[in-house]
């Protein structure tokens, strides 16, 4: 059985951890289902950039969803206590949305590269069947990745109840807290994140340095400016992944480890629709036609 610490606060803050909790876990849920929503039914969002758009949003609402509503459980109720088969499950569904989303964001970089550096091929470069092999590998290569590292953390031994100092089955708690010798899965854990962790941030930054070669031989400014923009939501959502994840990767402290995976577990899914929603002209006007249709729909029901 583990003991989940969360946090070390009085009931008063932990009414305060609660409510805030649960106003940013509604906010990921609303915001990445009305990104869902729109791409769904709007045709003119049936485009290669879209679709990876609404696997992210998709991804995002599942990633919260194996740490967040625990949270708020605890919170709400005291039990802090977890048996092991249900800490195994969380950590092996948190790390493969996390790997998942670490991939879905290389795809959406090469998209963005294949859309500016080659324009005039890019709906037959980025068909249907491309955009489905970028991201259904994905999902399988972080299942059997994170598959291993599972197994690897199945088989340590833990003596009665273990206090696991984080908010949920982090694995990186998990991993201090066994009696076994961690040595060697620690050491392949390493080499396993720094594997799956550059391959993918090597990619993007490829993809970005191809494009940016790319935008700059546009003589207009307006031309540099207006191609570079429809790349900003992505590289400011890529900004902040792989900035959380190098800090929690980083991070030594037990204390900086809860934040920075709150901060890590939260934060791109919340930031996700919002940067969508504001800098794109293609989402606002989806927004405005739904709106303008509801609208119209409710005008012939009181007629």
């Amino acid at each position: 059985m583990f003991y989940i610490f969360a946090f070390a606060t009085s009931e008063y803050q932990k009414i305060i951890i609660l409510t805030t909790v649960l106003v940013v876990y509604l906010i990921i849920l609303s915001g990445n289902l009305l990104i869902i929503s729109l791409i769904c039914l709007e045709p003119r969002l049936h485009t290669p950039m879209y679709f990876f758009l609404c696997n992210l949003s998709t991804l995002d609402i599942m990633y919260v969803s194996t740490t967040l509503p625990k949270l708020i459980y605890v919170c709400h109720t005291g039990d802090h206590v977890v048996s092991y088969s249900s800490c195994m499950v969380q950590m092996y569904f948190y790390l493969v949305f996390a790997d998942s989303e670490c991939f879905l964001l290389t795809s959406m970089a090469i998209d963005r590269y294949v859309a500016i550096c080659f324009p005039l091929h890019y709906s037959l470069i980025m068909s249907k069947q491309v955009c489905v092999l970028l991201v259904v590998p994905a999902w399988f290569v972080s299942s059997i990745n994170v598959s291993i590292v599972t197994f690897l953390v199945y088989n340590l031994t833990y003596f009665g109840l273990v206090e696991v100092k984080n908010f949920f089955c982090d694995l990186k708690a998990l991993m201090n807290v066994s009696i076994s010798d961690t040595t060697s899965s620690k050491t392949f854990i390493i080499i396993d994140s720094l594997f799956f962790g550059v391959i993918p941030s090597c990619s993007i930054l490829a993809s970005y340095v191809r494009i940016i070669y790319t935008v700059l031989k546009i003589k207009s400014s307006a031309g540099r400016w207006k191609t570079f923009s429809s790349c900003s939501s992505h590289i400011t959502i890529v900004v902040v992944y792989f900035s959380c994840a190098m800090s929690l990767y980083l991070s030594n402290s037990q204390e900086a480890d809860v934040v920075l995976s709150l901060m890590f577990g939260t934060l791109v899914p919340m930031l996700n629709p919002v940067v969508y929603s504001l800098r794109n002209r293609d989402i606002i006007w989806a927004i405005r036609r739904r709106i303008h249709k509801n609208r119209t729909c409710f005008k012939k029901l009181w007629k």
